[in-house]
């Protein structure tokens, strides 16, 4: 796993936010890695209680990233928010152009759960992509929303 990391204070409509962000090649063991990542973080930052989800969550990203795109270079990353409530969101950017969408799988197919599993474990859930302004990379981000 490349990792380059870092953890910021970013200050967000007169709120504190932290950030964690970590850039990687997804391999087969990266799911496991960056699951610890998220429940350590969010133990840190006082929202054990959502870590069940987030690690479900940003697991399903990772293989979608290990599965659909080329070069299985993505950057992951995990912003704590609180005002009016608390909670996280986890996104997952690559460069691949392809967007995801919620599949209809059978009974008996082996994928095509993710990000059913993603939306039914999160407040809420999405794409955004990039295909404004002067980062414009053809890729997209998904995220997901977990509120304490």
């Amino acid at each position: 796993m490349n990792d380059t990391s870092d953890t910021r204070i970013i200050g967000t409509h007169g709120f504190p936010t932290r950030e964690y962000r970590l850039s990687l090649t997804v391999g087969d063991h990266s799911p496991r890695h960056v699951r610890r990542v998220v429940r350590a973080l969010l133990r840190l930052w006082g929202l054990a209680r959502l870590e069940d989800a987030a690690a479900l969550a940003v697991t399903e990203l990772l293989v979608n990233v290990y599965r659909h795109v080329p070069d299985r270079r993505c950057t992951v990353t995990v912003r704590r928010y609180e005002g009016s409530g608390a909670g996280v969101v986890v996104g997952v950017h690559d460069d691949h152009p392809a967007l995801p969408g919620v599949q209809d799988a059978g009974p008996w197919e082996e994928g095509g759960r993710g990000l059913a599993l993603v939306a039914a474990v999160t407040d809420k859930w999405g794409v955004a992509a990039d295909d404004e302004g002067p980062q414009c990379t053809g890729g997209k981000t998904v995220w997901c929303e977990l509120r304490a």
